[in-house]
């Protein structure tokens, strides 16, 4: 059974329509990822599942019960969850109060609210902060410091909306680590919306995309970075190479694709005459000097039109007759010497080509 349920879920603001008939499952103990453009709905979720908001219709349930739109049940299921704000909130106090706060507010005893928070210190990393005022603290630690007074409260649920949105590269990884201890310790369900799809990747049993209020796509991370169901989704999870081919022939699952005036090899059940996207990941795609044997049924001679580097990588665009794009190590572009009018052969398997049907106009 479901922890926390969404069925046809709703929801506007001034006359704009934010979520759209929205239904999800979330398990005990899984970490779920929301990913999505700006704008698509995400936080706005994440309060309705916090019960922060009502939404304009639809209903959710919580450990297999309808929550109530008002009254005692909303309170005690809402104290089961906890959420944390994309920019952390941090009370004029020292750290210890600023954990302790929910703690005190539900009457728990001096004794153990002590061994409470200066576990969780520990848990976090803050171990010594106690009496330290938390305004002063590095975005990081203020994040440890949000993270650690959700967590003392021992929450089944914990909403996270963009945790890492505002930090630099070593907090976000102290952070995400802390993520999934918790995740693995305790059991605990996290809902985390995140536009940083490898931080998902890393971090989520599943994946949820949504786009324009819609849950558009939902599975594991294989699923979906490379199974996606339309080109929507592909071109959201940086998919790139899509192209539009027609099935011309399949023998026993492996499919010959058209693509323009070339012949593309593919693994798919679709038969012929299907009009299709065939879809590469640039990571799939390996490049070389010139054309050798190899386990790829795929090998296009093919003119560089651009190289850019991003950091350890380069993103390379190749005229093959057909367009595509490669990202290699920056180190393999520049042994092969990969620039601007040189020639190359891009190479990818027959596995790496992910093929979904093409809606036709009538």
């Amino acid at each position: 059974m479901s922890l926390v349920e969404v069925v046809g879920l709703t929801h506007s603001y001034g006359g704009k329509e934010i979520l759209k008939d929205l239904n999800l499952r979330i398990a005990t103990g899984v970490v779920f990822a929301l990913i999505g453009p700006t704008g698509a709905g995400k936080t706005t979720l994440l309060r309705i599942i916090d019960l922060l908001e009502t939404p304009d219709s639809g209903e959710i349930y919580f450990d297999g019960k309808c929550i109530p739109r008002s009254g005692k049940r909303r309170l005690e299921i809402r104290r089961r969850m906890s959420f944390i704000h994309q920019k952390p909130q941090v009370f004029n106090a020292s750290v210890y109060d600023n954990v302790a706060c929910g703690l005190r507010w539900r009457g728990e005893e001096r004794d153990s609210i002590a061994e409470k928070v200066v576990g969780i210190l520990e848990t976090v990393g803050l171990e010594g902060y106690d009496s330290r005022d938390a305004r002063t603290l590095s975005g990081g630690e203020a994040q440890r410091v949000a993270l650690a007074r959700a967590l003392v409260l021992e929450p089944h649920v914990l909403l996270l909306d963009e945790p890492t949105a505002n930090l630099d590269p070593v907090s976000t990884a102290r952070i995400e680590h802390l993520i999934g201890r918790v995740a693995r310790q305790r059991n605990t369900t996290m809902i985390m919306a995140t536009h940083d799809m490898s931080q998902g990747q890393r971090l989520a049993d599943r994946v949820g995309v949504l786009i324009d209020g819609r849950l558009v796509q939902t599975g594991n991370a294989t699923d979906i970075f490379r199974s996606p169901q339309n080109e929507e989704v592909a071109n959201f999870v940086g998919m790139e190479n899509i192209m539009e081919g027609a099935i011309i022939a399949n023998n026993d699952g492996m499919a010959t694709v058209a693509i323009g005036s070339n012949n593309i090899q593919a693994v798919s059940n679709y038969p012929a005459r299907k009009e299709v996207y065939a879809c590469i990941r640039p990571e799939d795609i390996t490049l070389a000097p010139m054309r050798h044997r190899s386990s790829a049924r795929n090998s296009f001679q093919g003119n560089v039109t651009r190289v850019a580097s991003y950091g350890p990588l380069s993103r390379v665009e190749i005229d093959c007759g057909f367009r595509l794009v490669a990202l290699v190590t920056r180190v393999s572009a520049q042994e092969l010497r990969l620039e601007e009018g040189r020639e190359t052969y891009a190479n990818f398997k027959a596995t790496a080509v992910h093929i979904m049907e093409r809606k036709t106009s009538p």
